[in-house]
């Protein structure tokens, strides 16, 4: 009985310190830049993401920014300026407080997302329709902190077609969210060769998944799990993102050496 009882707590100890040794996704610090482009030729725009460590209400938390803007001569016909920010927990990706200040070629809106996941509620302060809202939501992703949930997944053991599940909140509404791994593929980059895993977001629309607007995604395959490549198919070519520049990652980039 005393053998079994200490090789249960060796069991229990080895499980916990192998949990504790998977390093994380990202940290605070970390900033990525993306090219957006229209077909892979024209420039479209450039897209940053960055997080920092930060205290909301006497707790400290993850502030994630996402900055979009478009530029040159997409700018002239369609000009787009948009910031996204989310508070979430450290050791749990749980958003607190989110904002949404957009102005898609006129097309503005300027949201903040108060969640309180004890009382199972978003609060919406709409502040250009001068309008509040309370609504009903069970362990919602924002639209930033989905990113950053994604990422704290373990997608080792991932077969192609596997999904990840999760409810995302937009605007007034959650909706459920898949993403579907595709796969495993090498890209070239400026960086150099790297090895990804692809993926397609899937949005429930009435009672059907839909590929919204035929979006990939390829994730780096080593820790960090950042976003290489994003498209997204138009009616007429495509619109791209491509990482430009990086800093402050939580782990070595992994670059394929031939």
């Amino acid at each position: 009985m005393r053998k079994r009882i200490l090789f249960f707590t060796f069991l229990v100890v080895a499980q916990s310190f192998f949990a504790q040794s998977k390093p994380k996704a990202y940290k605070s610090g970390e900033w990525l830049r993306f090219d957006m482009s229209y077909s892979g030729f024209l420039k479209a725009g450039t897209a940053v993401l960055q997080l920092k460590e930060k205290n909301l209400n006497n707790q400290k938390v993850l502030h994630a920014v996402g900055t979009g803007k478009t530029t040159g001569v997409i700018s002239w016909f369609f000009k787009v300026e948009d910031r996204y920010e989310s508070y979430f927990g450290i050791d749990k990706v749980q958003p607190y407080l989110f904002k949404r200040k957009i102005d898609e070629g006129g097309h503005k809106k300027n949201r903040h997302i108060t969640f309180n996941h004890k009382k199972n509620t978003a609060y919406v302060q709409d502040f250009r329709k001068q309008k509040d809202t309370l609504i009903s939501v069970n362990s919602p992703q924002d639209m930033i902190s989905t990113f950053y949930f994604l990422r704290s997944q373990n997608t080792e053991n991932l077969r192609k077609g596997d999904e990840i599940k999760l409810d995302m909140f937009f605007d007034n509404k959650s909706y459920p969210f898949k993403l579907r791994f595709l796969g495993h593929e090498t890209l070239k980059t400026k960086f150099g060769k790297v090895k990804t895993q692809k993926f397609r977001p899937l949005v429930q629309a009435g009672r059907v998944f839909k590929a919204k607007e035929s979006v990939t995604i390829w994730i780096s395959a080593d820790d960090n799990k950042i976003p290489i490549k994003m498209k997204a198919s138009l009616a007429v070519g495509s619109l791209r993102a491509e990482l430009d520049a990086y800093k402050g990652l939580a782990n070595p980039f992994e670059i394929v050496v031939d």
